[in-house]
């Protein structure tokens, strides 16, 4: 079996449908694997049991891997990173505010203070919001896998209140990617990034795509992720025999 020269981090099964059109774009040029991790709802909701998996499946590699991930995934990838530098080639964040807890279910608990709706209806609600139009699958289809998502990813947040994240960037090579269009990691939220970012660092936005942007911009979000690796990736010198 190839060793991986990139890993995805999935937090959110019932949304890693929309992972697909960009991680076939990716084999293409590299060998990818897949991460996942989900939570049932007899446990609590956790970040740190999240990374400490991670750790326990890359602590055995020789050699650094790149760390993709969307939303909550990429939060897992940002915290894995400063704990374990020395494990990450590479981070790119997909969708992922420099706040990092910011990430649509704090959006959703927002909203459930807000607006007199069902759950159901907020969340058809959220799904247009999270994807625009037209909706890649009915707004039921999108709210049942929402839902889902509440359930089974590591969030901080619930109904009872909205977690927070340290702020800061990492020691090593780091892309951020995220869309104009996107309600939950706006430009500002993108923009906050700068105070981050070292010099080999990149931020990068797509115009459109809104939060799930790397699902229907695949190509443009996979050319900007393969451009970052070659340039963050020192070439292997060459022998010259004299």
């Amino acid at each position: 079996m190839a060793i991986p020269d990139i890993l995805w981090l999935s937090c959110s099964p019932s949304l890693k449908r929309f992972d697909q059109p960009l991680l076939r774009i990716l084999s293409q040029h590299f060998t990818v694997a897949r991460w996942d991790y989900s939570q049932t709802l007899d446990e609590a909701s956790s970040l740190n049991t999240a990374i400490v998996l991670l750790h326990d499946y890359l602590k055995h590699r020789k050699q650094p891997i790149h760390l993709v991930g969307h939303g909550i995934g990429g939060v897992v990838g940002l915290l894995y990173a400063r704990q374990h530098p020395e494990r990450v080639r590479s981070l790119t964040l997909l969708a992922v505010a420099a706040q990092p807890a910011a990430t649509w279910h704090a959006h959703y608990y927002v909203q459930r203070q807000l607006l007199p709706c069902s759950r159901p209806q907020l969340l058809a609600q959220t799904a247009r919001s999270l994807f625009g139009c037209p909706l890649p699958y009915s707004a039921k289809d999108l709210a049942i896998a929402l839902s889902k998502d509440l359930e089974t990813s590591p969030t901080p947040h619930s109904l009872l209140g909205l977690g927070s994240l340290p702020k800061g960037g990492v020691a090593v090579p780091l892309l951020v990617c995220g869309s104009l269009t996107d309600p939950v990691v706006d430009s500002l939220a993108l923009q906050d990034w700068q105070a981050f970012l070292k010099p080999i660092d990149q931020l990068w936005q797509c115009d459109q795509g809104h939060h799930f942007f790397h699902y229907s911009c695949a190509d443009r979000v996979g050319a900007a992720v393969m451009d970052f690796h070659h340039a963050s990736t020192p070439a292997l010198p060459i022998s010259v025999s004299l």
